[in-house]
Parts: C-alpha cells; structure tokens; sequence
C-alpha cells in the first residue's frame, strides 16, 4: 500500500514511481519537507529549545521532524539530546565530539520515505541536500559530508509493544553517525547575528554573519560575540577582512546586565586608534543592544563607552541614502516616478545619456557621481563599457577600447574615502575591475564555468556572482590599490538554473533562477536560509537590481526590480513598470505602441 502525505506549510508533495522495490505488504508515505518541529518550549515569544523525544507521541513524520531538530542549542549540549532520540542499544553508533569539534551538518530536507517492515519497526529514507556545517562558533561553513540520503530506523519506546505506545514514542535504530540539523529548525531555533570585522584596509566594518542560538541567555550574549571577535572572520571573508590583533584572548568571560557590560581582553599592542576601532567593532557586533561597555585591555580600565552613542557617531554606511529608481527607455537612462518615493533628476548631461542598454550609478563622497554603463558598439550586438564621474551632471565620459558580445550591468565597489572608483563588471564570460577611465583588467576566479553575473555588497568587501548557473559568494580585497578577489564560495539552494542576482541586505542575496518554473528567492549570504519572494514568474529573469536595506536608511526589506521577456517589473507593490512611470518622454504619438522601459536601477 502506498500512501502520499503533505507536511506542514513548507511541505512538498512527491509521488514516486514504479520498481522502487518496496515489499507488497509494505506501508509506505511519501513525505516532503516538515514544517516547525512540534512541541518545542517558548520564552518570551519565540521558540528556544527543540521538542523532547516524546512530544510527537508515535507519529513518525513528526517524531523524524524532531529528531532533526534535536541538535539545535547550545553546542555542548548538542549530543545529549540528539542521544535521547535514540533506542539505548545503539546509542554507541553515534561517536561523540568534544569543544569546538561539535559541528552540526545543516541540510535541507527533500523527500522522505517511511517502510513499514515486518517486525513492526519502520525503515526511513531521507533524501537531502548539504547546506552546510554549523560550528561551534556559530558560522555556517561549507558542507564536508556529500550524503543525498540518509537510511535509519524507528520502534516503539514502549516495554513489550504495551498499550502506552502514545506517550512513550518511538527511538531511532541505526543512527547516521553525524548530527543533522534540517534548515527549518536552524531557521526556528537560532537567531542570525551579524558581526563586523575591519576591512583589509582598516576604512570600513564588514559584516560576518553567525547563528546564536535562541536558548542562550541575554546575559550571555556580549560573551558570544567577543569570543566570536576574538575567534576570527569566517574562512570565505578572511581574504578581504582583518581580525583582532594576533594571541588576542578573553580573559574571563564578558559580565554585566541591566545595561552595562564589562569585556577583559589580552590584547597586545598599545594603539589607542586600534582599540577605538576595536570599541566600533563591538559596539556594532552587539546588534541594537543598549547600554554601557566598559572595555579593559589587560585589567586596565578605559572610559566607558555609551553603545548607542558609539554607533550613531561612527556609522556603518556612511554615504548610504535613501534610493531613487531609475530605468533605460530607448537607449537613455529616465526616472522612475512612483507615488511618494524620493525621484531625482539623471545625473548625466544629455549628451553622455544615449545608447545605454544597462548602468550602475552610485553616490560617492561629497556627492560625486560614479556612472558605469554598459553601451552599444560599433555594430550590431556588440557592447562597451563607459564610466564617467565628478558632480551632476556628468559629461566627461570614457569608453573601453574592446567591444564584447555580452556584457552584464556594471557594479561600483563603494568606498567611504575619496579614492578614484573601481567597480566589477562580466563580459563574454570573464570578471573584469575597471577604473575611471573604463579600462578593464581580468580578475581570476580559478572556476570552470563562465561568469554570467556580478553584484557588489554595500559595503564594497563581498560579491556575490554567478557562475555555470551556481551562486557564489567572495570577499574583496582593495588593500594596496588594487582590487582582488578571495576564493568563491559556493552556496548550497534549491533553484537551479541561476541568471541574475543582487544584494537585498547585508545579509541576504536576491537571486533569480528556477523552482520548477522561474522564480526569484531571497537567500542567506551562507546559503541557509531560503525565502521565495516570486514564484510565478512566467519567464526567466535577465536583469535583476535590489536596494540593499541597511541600519542607515529605513526602508521596507525585498525593494527590488527585475525584467524578464523584454517587460520591467518593480516589487513592494508587485507591479509591471509602464511607460507611464518613466519622466521625461515625450507623448506616444495615437496608433503607435510605447516601447517598455528596461534595466532598471537603483540610486543611492
């Protein structure tokens, strides 16, 4: 007998097909991703510790839901309740780790299969897809494990098959050796964190995002975050981005609450100008907390900083401003008019503003304009770069000396001091920097496939890119003049196909690509989290351009634009851009159908 089931609002329906070898008198269902494990203790309105063994009863959809969730918590806890889901006899297949070499396996969950077998236990088929291995310092690295399924099995908890199965549930035979976490509990039992690291160049903090988990105590959390300051950058960032000063340590941990907070460091080095630095770093690192820091560098108290204060003097983005929308309509860049959004003038002179087919235009210190666009060339299908810069309206424009047949939209690497711009762009399937003169230098990767896509962070140290049609994420470094890349890192999801994608916060891609159909989904910088914003698409996107919510500028998170099948669209509201919204063109002559606006952009 085989009985299909849906799981959960995240549940996906899969129906397998025939020669699966499964016994006739089997019972099987079928089951997609589950939704929240049940059960679970809630503090102050979130959910904080994963449900027990038997909070599910003998339901074995749930109770495997559960069990993936189990590892969720504090890490050195980890194994012990990963161990209470599993039958006594076999609680030895699973090898126990100490410290920091506790690492939970994150996958996401595809499909699972649940086989009734004679002796009235139940075999169980998990098919996944690696997302990642959660460390004890709460980053999410790369997944080591390349397991698609997983096979153990369950039995009842109760003595002799008694008639208590309900409340004494059911335990785990023949456990996976590993510990696995799905991506709904890492999502349900840990808050994500962003911590900030100084750029290679010490001008700018660089955000690092780490998993807190939602049971560790308020009072602990400065602890957690100065001992992940003190442990170092994510591996992938490390390339772009400097930690603390080498044999730096804790001495004891960080204490206080009610809204002070006392940190002891070992800290070679007298720099007063690194330790104010260091103070910036924190204070940032600490989120929203309010409060006082009193920091010590080896017992030697100095002047207690206000965090509030701190993060209002030195601000994370200091050039941010709130975005104008600006579109090409028939060759020329126009704006965006819609409702009571901020709308500006182009900054360009009319002169520079013809045969645009994309353009990245970004504000720069005392408002200087940076202007790159991609243009037509001398013949059909061809493209070239031109890059002009100085105060609107821009009219010194200087083109590259190479035509391509492809070229992406062109992305500004922002600074916050008055160095010449530098910016990223792909053409014909290779990454180039280029400068204000729009010369263009290859930027090696060392991938296989071609670069179809690049998009810069709004802090100008990460990108993210597209390559083969995979995601990748890499740290910048401009240390030197120069402008290199650090390794890419590939993140695990489940659209395939990737075209297009861009920045929507600091901690989160937009990115476009296919669920089945096309479809645009936000995605975690580690590739961990997945939420769709679009699934309905109806043709594959092109162009795709997101403004990058931040703490500076207040605005709605998911404003983006994108176009697909030749036609502009423009989110919160989901709307098709009409020409009717582009300023500045002249009225349509009566029988003649408008061209659609095209590539459109964000300025800010």
């Amino acid at each position: 007998m085989r009985r299909p089931t849906l799981l959960g609002a995240f549940g996906v329906l899969v129906v397998l097909g025939a020669g699966c070898g499964i016994p006739a008198a089997s019972d099987v269902r079928v089951d997609g991703k589950g939704g929240a494990a049940t059960g679970a203790g809630v503090v102050n309105g979130g959910v904080s510790e994963p449900p027990t063994r038997t909070a599910s009863g003998s339901v074995n959809e749930a109770f495997v839901r559960n069990f993936l969730s189990a590892a969720a918590g504090e890490p050195d806890r980890a194994y012990e309740r990963v161990k209470a889901f599993i039958a006594p006899e076999h609680k030895h297949r699973l090898q126990e780790k100490k410290g920091s070499e506790v690492a939970l396996n994150v996958v996401r969950l595809r499909e699972a299969v649940y086989t009734l077998n004679s002796d009235s236990t139940t075999t169980v088929k998990i098919t996944v897809q690696q997302i990642g291995v959660l460390r004890a310092n709460g980053t999410l690295a790369p997944p080591v494990a390349t397991d698609t399924e997983y096979e153990f099995g369950l039995r009842s908890a109760a003595l002799n098959g008694g008639a208590n199965d309900e409340r004494a549930g059911l335990y785990i035979l023949n456990p996976p050796n590993v510990l696995l976490l799905s991506d709904v509990a890492l999502r349900q039992y840990y808050q994500t964190e962003s911590i900030y690291f100084w750029s290679s160049d010490r001008s700018r903090l660089v955000p690092d995002q780490r998993y807190r988990p939602q049971a560790l105590p308020d009072e602990r959390r400065v602890n957690e975050v100065v001992k992940w300051l003190v442990g170092g950058p994510s591996d992938w960032l490390r390339p772009g981005v400097v930690g603390l000063p080498d044999r730096t340590e804790l001495i004891n941990n960080a204490t206080g609450g009610n809204g002070r907070w006392e940190v002891n460091l070992d800290m070679s080095g007298d720099d007063q100008n690194g330790i104010d630095q260091l103070i910036t770093q924190i204070a940032w690192s600490l989120g929203d907390l309010p409060g006082k820091l009193e920091l010590k560098i080896r017992n030697n108290a100095l002047p207690v900083q206000d965090l509030d204060e701190r993060r209002g003097t030195d601000e994370l983005y200091p050039n941010a401003q709130s975005p104008q929308r600006f579109g090409v309509y028939e060759g020329a860049i126009h704006p965006l008019d819609f409702g009571s959004e901020l709308s500006g003038a182009v900054p360009l002179a009319p002169e520079a503003n013809r045969n645009i087919v994309s353009a990245d235009l970004a504000l720069a210190r005392e408002q200087r304009v940076l202007a790159a666009m991609v243009v037509t060339g001398s013949s059909s299908g061809r493209r070239r770069l031109a890059v002009g810069t100085g105060t609107a309206p821009v009219s010194v424009i200087s083109r590259s000396t190479a035509e391509y047949s492809s070229m992406s939209r062109p992305v500004w690497l922002r600074a916050v001091d008055s160095r010449s711009g530098r910016g990223l762009v792909v053409a014909d399937g290779q990454l180039y920097r280029f400068d204000e003169t729009a010369k263009m230098y290859p930027v090696p990767l060392n991938l296989p496939s071609d670069v179809t896509a690049v998009a810069a962070a709004l802090d100008g140290q990460r990108v993210a890119l597209i390559v083969g049609g995979r995601l990748y994420v890499a740290a910048v470094n401009s240390d030197g003049g120069g402008v290199s890349i650090g390794p890419p890192r590939q993140l695990a999801t489940s659209l395939t196909g990737l075209t297009a994608v861009d920045w929507g916060r600091e901690d989160q891609l937009v990115v476009a690509g296919s669920a089945g159909q096309p479809a645009i989904y936000e995605i975690s910088v580690d590739g961990a989290l997945e939420t769709p914003l679009r699934t309905d698409l109806g043709a594959k996107v092109n162009h795709l351009t997101a403004y990058p919510t931040n703490r500076n500028v207040r605005m709605p998170s998911g404003a983006y634009m994108y176009e697909a099948n030749g036609v502009a669209y423009r989110s919160s509201p989901f709307e098709r851009i009409e020409p009717d919204s582009v300023r500045g063109i002249p009225p349509v002559p009566s029988g003649v159908r408008p061209s659609n606006p095209s590539a459109p952009f964000f300025l800010y």
